[in-house]
């Protein structure tokens, strides 16, 4: 009896009641389900590498006490330790990036050579030799990383950076230039926006809980393309007038929602933004595509954002509508800039009918992950439809 006073037998008897509670609790549970006792399970499969893996996901799946505080623990460790799991990285003044593309911007230079089936330049000039083949032009506009144009919010250690540059991006970059590779260097605009806006309050060109850009970035790239694609001489301005109107949304980030742990979506607010909606002037009806534009867009949500969520027509292709006063076509896949907007290009080639320009955009941190590498994908031979054009190059 003297030792049940023990505050420190009280407490080693009760760890040892939680050792054995859960597991009791949990063979319960199991026995009450449809698939009965998941243990019995590992007597009935052969003990490989990969059985065991399998065995262990279900068993971490139906654990009722990691479902059960999981949240809590995740809560805590977002909330006091600032801690954001495997794709969350907490920065300052709000801000949150993602934990993957940090990682691209922090690796290695890789001094091996590229794998022929994933080097982004190998892959980027084939394309643009197969589409000048057809008398189309093809521009490139890598998107920077969020953290590669604010670093100063990622860590105060890095206040005074306002643009960096990592090694791998750098190197393909200077491939692409040394390729003849026409490409639209958004972290050079994008740098230099935030210097000429130190001295005074800057509209910020990402958003702070997403890992996309804002309305103000949108905003910047359209008017660097458009003025890119005019100065080559690839595209005359059209004659559609466009018209803005505001369109403010409330965003909760797509990084927090990567948490997937409404605790702590709960306790943040949405973010405000202010997006720009584009119209037609003549009847003020929202932008929208059209099949025989002659621009056509690839690209990632980058391209998605504001044009086909909230609020709509309010994204990229709208805005370069409205800067080259012409509509645009696209093809978009989310997280697919790399390979994937090429494939359905390739089993599309209808899309290339009249197009002259083709603007392929892809977030920087794709150089290094983006979804199957970086292919060599053959275009179908030209339909009649398509004219060559001599000054193709």
């Amino acid at each position: 009896m003297k030792r049940l006073r023990d505050p420190n037998w009280v407490l080693i008897l009760l760890f040892l009641g939680i050792l054995t509670a859960v597991p009791i609790v949990q063979t319960i549970v199991e026995m009450r389900g449809d698939e009965g006792v998941l243990a019995l399970d590992l007597f009935g499969e052969r003990p490989t590498a990969e059985n065991l893996r399998s065995f262990e996901h279900k068993l971490d799946a139906a654990n009722w006490a990691g479902r059960l505080s999981r949240p809590w623990l995740q809560f805590a460790h977002f909330a006091w330790l600032k801690e954001g799991g495997e794709k969350v990285v907490v920065g300052t003044q709000g801000w949150y990036f993602f934990k993957p593309g940090l990682k691209y911007m922090l690796a290695r230079p890789d001094n091996a050579q590229p794998n022929a089936t994933n080097d982004p330049v190998a892959a980027i000039v084939d394309f643009r030799d197969q589409l000048a083949a057809r008398g189309v032009r093809l521009l490139v506009m890598p998107v920077p990383n969020k953290d590669s144009i604010y670093p100063d919010l990622l860590t105060s250690r890095a206040k005074i950076l306002r643009g960096v540059l990592t090694p791998g991006t750098r190197e393909v970059l200077e491939r692409l230039h040394a390729a003849d590779v026409e490409v639209v260097d958004l972290f050079k605009e994008f740098s230099a926006a935030r210097q000429r806006r130190s001295d005074s309050p800057e509209a910020p060109l990402y958003l702070a809980q997403d890992t996309h850009w804002s309305p103000a970035g949108v905003a910047l790239a359209a008017q660097v393309v458009a003025r890119r694609l005019i100065e080559l001489g690839w595209i005359q301005p059209g004659h559609v007038e466009y018209r803005e109107r505001t369109a403010p949304v409330q965003r909760l980030g797509d990084i927090l929602r990567m948490l997937q742990t409404p605790l702590i979506e709960r306790s943040i607010n949405p973010e405000s933004v202010s997006t720009v909606q584009v119209v037609r002037g003549e009847d003020r009806r929202p932008y929208r595509d059209e099949a025989d534009a002659e621009i056509l867009i690839l690209g990632d949500s980058f391209m998605r954002i504001y044009e086909t969520d909230i609020p709509n027509s309010a994204g990229f292709i709208a805005h370069l509508a409205k800067e080259l006063k012409q509509p645009m076509m696209s093809v978009v896949n989310d997280g697919g800039g790399s390979t994937l907007v090429r494939e359905e290009l390739c089993s599309r080639p209808v899309f290339l009918d009249n197009k002259k320009v083709v603007v392929w955009e892809f977030v920087e941190r794709d150089i290094g992950i983006g979804i199957k590498g970086w292919r060599r994908m053959t275009l179908p031979p030209a339909t009649a439809k398509v004219p060559a054009r001599a000054d193709a190059q």
